[in-house]
């Protein structure tokens, strides 16, 4: 295969709203020695491209400065040191930036094999949304058979992933959701019960629904005015991750229960990580979560997909939070 010189890509023009957001054309990266170049056919959408956007997500200096941080489509070039990749592999990719384009490089640890029973679309739904939850779910809060979980969002690209991994790992799964549909939404996926936050005392309700035991692990991408009533809400020895703040990153709070229920709070991002870590996170993901994926088991659900030159449209329902599930970006073909 012949590979331009150069490739249709969408860049931030600037920090702002979605129209921030321009077709450009860019040179096609050139793959380090331990790295891939991948002709994607898709990309998905994630929350940290919306900050990205914002102006409130610092790319680090090694990254693109392009937005996209998981892609799916064929492997075309290879560097010197690539030993477990092939051109003309089928891969999903975690990406250090740069998927919304029509060329991306991934280094060769956080690629993954493309399972028969998805389509490519599905496939760039996984990487960033998956090595997410099973990172902070599993790695670090060592959810285990038996115990009660507990997610917030669930109709969102991470919340979908997390109920299905839970439930598939033998967990009862709580989530909160906005929305009646949403909540029927949830439990078509597994949740064991889903409440309807602008209805329901989302805290009183996990307290009866656990039998004022609590939950053993909770993922929360809300933090502010929530941390309190998540700390509140945990089980003793308990195991709480925090993974985003959309409702802000600070919060006035009673770190006694902490001490008396032995709680444990962690948190990360996927992005600043180095090549090595997200390389174990992916190995971990293959040996692990493919074959839940492969059978069948646990799939990423769709919402919606967009055009690369509709970036802006799909930042815009991600903004609204009218979705179920995740977006995907279509560059090429699928």
């Amino acid at each position: 295969m012949t590979i331009p010189e150069t490739m249709r890509a969408i860049a931030i023009d600037r920090p702002g709203e979605p129209e921030v957001l321009v077709p450009v054309t860019e040179a096609v990266p050139v793959p380090g020695d331990e790295d891939v170049l991948i002709k994607v056919a898709t990309a998905g959408v994630n929350r940290p491209d919306v900050l990205q956007r914002q102006g409130l997500y610092p790319v680090p200096a090694d990254a693109s400065h392009l937005p996209g941080l998981e892609v799916a489509g064929e492997i075309v070039a290879v560097g010197a040191a690539v030993d477990n990749r092939s051109v003309g592999d089928n891969v999903m990719a975690l990406t250090h930036g740069g998927g919304y384009a029509e060329y991306c490089r991934a280094h060769q640890g956080h690629c993954l094999p493309v399972p028969a029973r998805l389509s490519l679309i599905e496939a760039a739904a996984i990487p960033e949304t998956f090595f997410t939850v099973w990172y902070n779910v599993f790695m670090r809060c060592d959810l285990a058979a038996g115990e009660t979980f507990l997610v917030h969002g669930g109709s969102s690209g991470i919340g979908t992933t997390a109920i299905q991994l839970a439930k598939a790992q033998g967990c009862t799964v709580i989530t909160t959701a906005g929305s009646a549909e949403k909540c029927r939404f949830c439990e078509g996926l597994g949740a064991d019960k889903a409440i309807n936050y602008g209805r329901e005392d989302w805290q009183q309700v996990v307290k009866e629904f656990t039998g004022g035991k609590g939950v053993d692990v909770l993922l929360d991408m809300v933090a502010g005015p929530y941390m309190q009533k998540n700390m509140d809400s945990m089980a003793t020895e308990g195991r709480y991750a925090i993974i985003a703040f959309l409702q802000g990153p600070k919060a006035e709070l009673n770190m006694r229960i902490v001490l008396g229920r032995r709680l444990t709070i962690t948190g990360s991002t996927l992005r600043p990580q180095s090549n090595r870590e997200k390389s174990l996170i992916a190995d971990q993901v293959r040996d692990k979560v493919l074959p839940l994926l492969e059978s069948g088991a646990v799939k990423p659900v769709i919402d919606s997909t967009f055009s690369l030159n509709d970036a802006s449209a799909a930042h815009e329902l991600m903004e609204s939070s009218q979705h179920k599930g995740k977006l995907v970006l279509v560059v090429g073909q699928t």
